[in-house]
């Protein structure tokens, strides 16, 4: 069980706000840009609108793309396999435009390295409440 969350006051407030925003924004950029996370800046707006927007916290969990993937994430640390398999893939897309453009090696290797922790993470989140597997 979660701890209940203490609104922010002042300019702590403020603060946590910008970030929400900046964050929300930053995640509709990630859903047009290759390479532009999306899902991570959804989690942070959340995290920060709990603490500064009890308003602009009830959009994000009950918003029809953005509510699913909060509550999930709050209730277990859930990730769907069909988010799984999109953020896979659009990692290998954008390994693959990388290696298309020919930088450096240790631009590639900092890259697959860092793409493969992503990876390996959400691959050991579970797919359903509870800690169970969901069968494909």
């Amino acid at each position: 069980m979660s701890e209940p969350v203490v609104m922010a006051r002042g300019i702590r407030r403020l603060g946590y706000l910008l970030l929400a925003w900046v964050s929300l924004g930053m995640a509709l950029l990630g859903a047009v840009l290759p390479g532009l996370p999306c899902t991570e800046f959804v989690l942070l707006s959340a995290w920060a609108a709990s603490r500064s927007s009890p308003r602009l916290n009830r959009w994000l969990e009950q918003h029809r793309l953005f509510g699913p993937l909060l509550r999930d994430w709050r209730d277990g640390g859930v990730i769907s396999r069909r988010s799984k398999t999109v953020a896979s893939l659009a990692m290998l897309g954008c390994l693959g435009l990388l290696v298309w453009h020919q930088p450096p090696w240790w631009v590639v290797a900092c890259a697959v390295g860092g793409m493969g922790c992503g990876a390996l993470f959400i691959w050991s989140r579970p797919e359903a409440r509870g800690g169970g597997r969901r069968l494909p």
